[in-house]
């Protein structure tokens, strides 16, 4: 067995030198990507990038949240290749570079949540990951459950281990819309021909950095806002009525299948969510550790939801804690 060393937060990008490394060397790696479209099993054209060199033995597949793209994670695929992975991640469907699904391209849809793991799956033999040592999942958010409901449908998957950095396994609903949002998702679906936006949701705009339930890292936050702004044709707004429907619906799978994670799991809570509710993370670590030994639960404390484009202090934790979990399993 190889001495694995903790990873260095000191090899990171960090804030003070951000805006050189985005418009330099992040920007250069970038453009030596590998990319492409996969059709999917329903015909529709995912996009996928991946960086790989031959001194590598060992991978990580990035799946991201709802309203992302990999060209939003530049900085993040940049930071863990430099720590010697081969990394691979794509876009969902109906978001960022891959395929809208419905005529308002701005509404965040899905038909079923299961397509989104089929995608992951498909994703997964495309990359052809069976000649590394050592195969790693991170994933955030949305991507949290679609990453969980994988690997407890697909037991034969190729992963080692998996981290989810602020999991979607419950969003953070008023108190009076709980009992209720879910029925609200399928009854406004039915009613409506066209998807819509479900209630309280808008189309894209840029949210001002005061007050953004995002991140307090004010140079990664305007950065991913100008990135917006200046391709349109990533921008994501409000989600749909049956999104909402049938997110809850996979969220409460998540919890009631835990006996099927046999993967070592890490959850990386964000303190300070708001977005998605961090006590039914809480009742899946405490539900999957009597069937899974090797789970385990990092809260960094203060941090907001998007603990990867966070301040250096709690989107350095988050990486090392992450790494660290990667290494003790390989």
């Amino acid at each position: 067995m190889t001495t694995m060393h903790a990873a260095n937060s000191l090899s990171y990008t960090q804030e003070p030198q951000f805006e050189q490394a985005i418009t330099g060397e992040i920007a250069e790696f970038w453009q030596a990507r590998n990319q492409g479209f996969l059709r999917s099993s329903d015909k529709r054209k995912l996009y996928w990038v991946s960086f790989t060199s031959e001194q590598h033995t060992k991978a990580i597949v990035v799946v991201n949240g709802r309203i992302e793209c990999c060209e939003k994670y530049q900085e993040l695929l940049f930071d863990l290749f430099r720590q010697g992975f081969d990394v691979y991640s794509y876009d969902h469907r109906g978001q960022g570079l891959s395929e809208r699904l419905v005529k308002n391209q701005d509404i965040g849809y899905v038909e079923e949540f299961d397509d989104y793991v089929d995608d992951l799956e498909l994703m997964v033999q495309h990359f052809q990951l069976q000649n590394y040592r050592s195969r790693y999942l991170l994933a955030h958010s949305m991507g949290g459950n679609i990453a969980t409901r994988y690997i407890q449908t697909r037991p034969s998957h190729p992963f080692t281990a998996v981290a989810l950095s602020a999991p979607m396994f419950g969003v953070n609903l008023k108190w009076y819309l709980k009992p209720i949002a879910h029925w609200v998702g399928q009854i406004l679906t039915a009613i409506h021909a066209e998807p819509n936006y479900a209630p309280g949701q808008v189309p894209y705009y840029p949210k001002p950095f005061e007050g953004n339930l995002l991140s307090q890292s004010d140079v990664r936050y305007h950065w991913f806002r100008q990135l917006y702004q200046q391709k349109p044709e990533l921008q994501v707004g409000g989600a749909s009525a049956r999104w909402v429907w049938q997110s809850l619906l996979a969220c409460k799978q998540c919890l009631l299948l835990t006996r099927q994670i046999k993967v070592p799991l890490l959850i990386l809570q964000a303190g300070d969510d708001q977005v998605v509710a961090n006590q039914a993370q809480i009742a899946l670590v405490k539900k999957l550790a009597k069937t899974n030994a090797t789970c385990a639960l990092k809260i960094i404390h203060q941090a907001r939801h998007e603990l990867l484009f966070e301040k250096d202090k709690y989107r350095n934790q988050a990486l090392n804690t992450a790494l660290q979990f990667f290494a003790q399993h390989h």
